[in-house]
């Protein structure tokens, strides 16, 4: 009789097992968060816990690397950030494996292969924010503006920063200063979602469907917080002069 009862229990044990399990599976084959601007409003938490010095520093043991490396990836977030080595994406916004797909790029800027990967992002893996994160102090931005002579590759990579440049200093005048430097990374940033409106059909059209929210953000390499720019001031405009 003893017998019959642990093998009932441990049957009962193992369906419930089996339950929990598949449960795990089946959340897991759909992307974690797809509201916008849920996604976003973890983003900002995130940001204030690094800021103010409690990290939660989530999803890093074993058990993460497990379940992302059997059931894929479904972050909650795409962000391209400027390579630059002070802007650690995934622990400025107190994030873990396979929470934000992460794109870095001298500058933040977006030609083809950034727009591709960010589509990669946004429409593949379907993630509902997208964040243009530029920063203090970016040494692209500066050498834009202040005229710097740049050899090898780059000239073509900060091409991009020109116009943000010129409009800064329509405002700050030629001379440089921290006021077109900070001018100058405020509009990359716009520059940047402009430049991604123009080239990603795909990207547009998830944002006129309301399931991708595109906002911009520049982050500060001193205190460790982000200033929120919010969505494009021209985006309705943009995106209705989308023609694909």
């Amino acid at each position: 009789m003893k017998d019959k009862i642990f093998i009932i229990e441990n049957g009962k044990l193992l369906y419930s097992l089996i339950v929990l399990l598949l449960m795990g599976i089946l959340g897991y084959s759909q992307p974690s968060i797809t509201d916008p601007d849920v996604a976003l409003e973890k983003l900002k938490q995130g940001n204030m816990n690094y800021a103010s010095e409690a990290s939660t520093h989530p999803n890093l043991n074993q058990e993460r690397r497990n379940l992302t490396s059997t059931k894929g990836q479904h972050p909650y977030a795409t962000v391209i950030a400027c390579s630059d080595s002070r802007v650690p994406v995934e622990q400025v916004f107190d994030a873990g494996i396979g929470d934000i797909f992460t794109i870095k790029v001298a500058g933040n800027v977006i030609d083809i292969d950034e727009a591709g990967s960010v589509e990669y992002g946004v429409d593949h893996l379907e993630t509902p924010v997208f964040v243009v994160l530029g920063h203090t102090g970016c040494g692209a931005c500066t050498a834009v503006a202040r005229g710097d002579e740049v050899h090898g590759n780059i000239p073509a990579l900060v091409d991009n920063i020109i116009p943000a440049a010129e409009k800064a200093k329509q405002q700050h005048g030629n001379d440089f200063s921290e006021d077109l430097l900070n001018a100058t990374i405020k509009n990359n940033v716009w520059q940047a979602i402009e430049d991604l409106y123009k080239i990603s059909h795909v990207s547009a059209e998830l944002v006129k469907s309301g399931k991708l929210k595109v906002v911009g953000a520049i982050y500060n390499i001193e205190t460790g917080k982000i200033e929120w720019l919010g969505e494009h001031p021209h985006q309705k405009e943009l995106l209705n002069n989308t023609n694909h």
